[in-house]
């Protein structure tokens, strides 16, 4: 019997789980401290912004809200290696990236206060607004990479999708359309162990998310989501053979969300304290610290400089975001339709004549 194909998933990691260098063959960037320290700096103010959204929410002054906590290494290198005319699309707690690209805090935090003009971000217009029905940006990224291979635009899609993003047809959809048209498509599996409560292991018997690429014929890799160094090779590189032609790439960043779900989650129903408290060891804002520190790029009174800055920062961004006066009750209506069907309409009138007591 003869083997009609084999096929290997590689691993990609760096910076070990102390922060330090695994090999002396580290890339040019392990080397670039000024990159490296404005990489930290955003990955600590999106942990600070993560902290204070969730006190807004605890104290009724914003919705549901999901938390980045654990992942803002996968994030904030997907957000550096992207080039402003490439396109993002998101999936809910991409925030990392989005603050790169340009997205005020303050559009998140209407956003999860249920103002959907948060959903529309200053810049960049031409990214995708965050996707909440599961895995369906991944077809909106392979959509405008279709677009830029047909309009011969160095350009690449870049979508994220979650662990559980991966058991949905709309991802196969995508990553097959990403291989059968050697589309400059990214698709980045942002792997958090969790889909909700589901656990990894109960989504799939795959032994890795990565593989599933293979069936669509592009190349795909695992990575350590919480190595900032190893995410950004391994997106250079994607972007790069994606930007000159050469088609598609699935990355698995293996993370971990340290947070429940979101707001409305208590993850304690379902994983061990023993669990989370393993995973906060390998965490990536305590591991790049470390390696800055190791190279005399970061100091502890540098660290505690910054994390006022960022808290300062923040706190403008709450202000801004509650200063924001709320639409009126109509809104709900006007933006959907061109002419509003009837019932609608008699709706319409019911809430307004409602909103006026």
């Amino acid at each position: 019997m003869s083997i009609a194909a084999s096929f290997e998933i590689e691993y990609l990691q760096y910076l070990d789980e102390s922060g330090k260098l695994l090999n002396e063959d580290a890339p040019a960037f392990a080397r670039d401290v000024r990159a490296l320290v404005d990489a930290y700096k955003l990955m600590c103010f999106t942990r600070v912004f993560d902290g204070k959204a969730i006190a807004l929410q605890r104290t009724g002054k914003l919705g549901t809200y999901a938390s980045c906590l654990g992942m803002e290494a996968t994030h904030v290198a997907i957000g550096s290696a992207l080039a402003e005319d490439d396109v993002f699309a998101p999936f809910y707690r991409d925030y990392g990236a989005q603050f790169q690209r340009g997205v005020k805090p303050r559009e998140v935090l209407l956003y999860w206060g249920g103002d959907e003009r948060g959903n529309d971000f200053a810049e960049p217009a031409h990214d995708f607004a965050w996707s909440v029905p599961i895995a369906t940006q991944c077809l909106h990224a392979a959509g405008s990479a279709l677009a830029f291979k047909i309009r011969k635009e160095p350009r690449v899609a870049l979508a994220t999708v979650g662990d559980g993003g991966t058991s949905k047809g709309d991802f196969y959809a995508a990553i097959n359309a990403g291989g059968a048209f050697t589309l400059p498509l990214v698709v980045v599996i942002v792997n958090n162990q969790y889909a909700i409560s589901i656990p990894r292991a109960q989504q799939t018997a795959a032994k890795t998310l990565a593989q599933k690429g293979i069936a669509a014929g592009i190349e795909s890799i695992q990575v350590d989501g919480n190595d900032l160094i190893a995410m950004r090779v391994a997106l250079d590189h994607a972007i790069k053979r994606a930007r000159h032609g050469h088609g598609a790439t699935l990355i698995e960043a293996v993370t971990y969300r340290l947070s429940d779900h979101t707001t409305a989650d208590d993850a304690r129903r379902y994983r061990s304290e023993d669990e989370v408290k393993a995973a906060w060891e390998k965490e990536p804002v305590k591991r790049l610290r470390a390696y800055l520190q190791g190279m005399n790029a970061w100091t502890d009174d540098e660290e505690k400089e910054w994390l006022a800055e960022c808290g300062k920062r923040v706190d403008e961004e709450i202000d801004a975001y509650l200063a924001v006066k709320p639409q009126p009750v109509s809104a709900m209506f006007d933006y959907t339709y061109a002419e509003l069907p009837l019932d609608l309409e008699r709706q319409r009138a019911d809430a307004l004549t409602a909103a006026k007591g």
